[in-house]
């Protein structure tokens, strides 16, 4: 359970972070947007590195679950912009799938 919290905060950070740039970049605003945005981005990768696996690319992978869900949260709340059965469907899957990645038993055979 401890993962899920480090996997929101590290969303939060990624999505802030990257927000600051779209915001320079592509809405015309200061510069500036891009100093806390960097350090939302470091904020991201240090709460990735609290997630609980012993693989970095596992934990990126099942992270890719919780930042679209993130994302699509992000779109409603603050671009206003309500996402469609679609979208629903498509962070539904992505999350069935971190979810299997997460807390799948391990010790299996790998695939080689």
């Amino acid at each position: 359970m401890k993962s899920i919290v480090w996997y929101v905060l590290a969303a939060c950070g990624e999505i802030g972070g990257c927000f600051a740039f779209w915001a320079w970049l592509r809405l015309h605003k200061s510069p500036l947007w891009t100093l806390p945005g960097v350090a939302a981005l470091i904020f991201f990768a240090i709460a990735l590195t609290r997630v609980d696996s012993s693989n970095a690319g596992r934990a990126y992978a099942a992270y890719g679950g919780i930042y679209i869900v993130s994302s699509l949260v992000w779109l409603w709340t603050v671009e206003h912009t309500a996402p469609d059965r679609w979208d629903v469907l498509g962070a539904s899957i992505c999350l069935l799938g971190a979810a299997v990645i997460l807390f799948g038993p391990r010790g299996g055979t790998p695939i080689s």
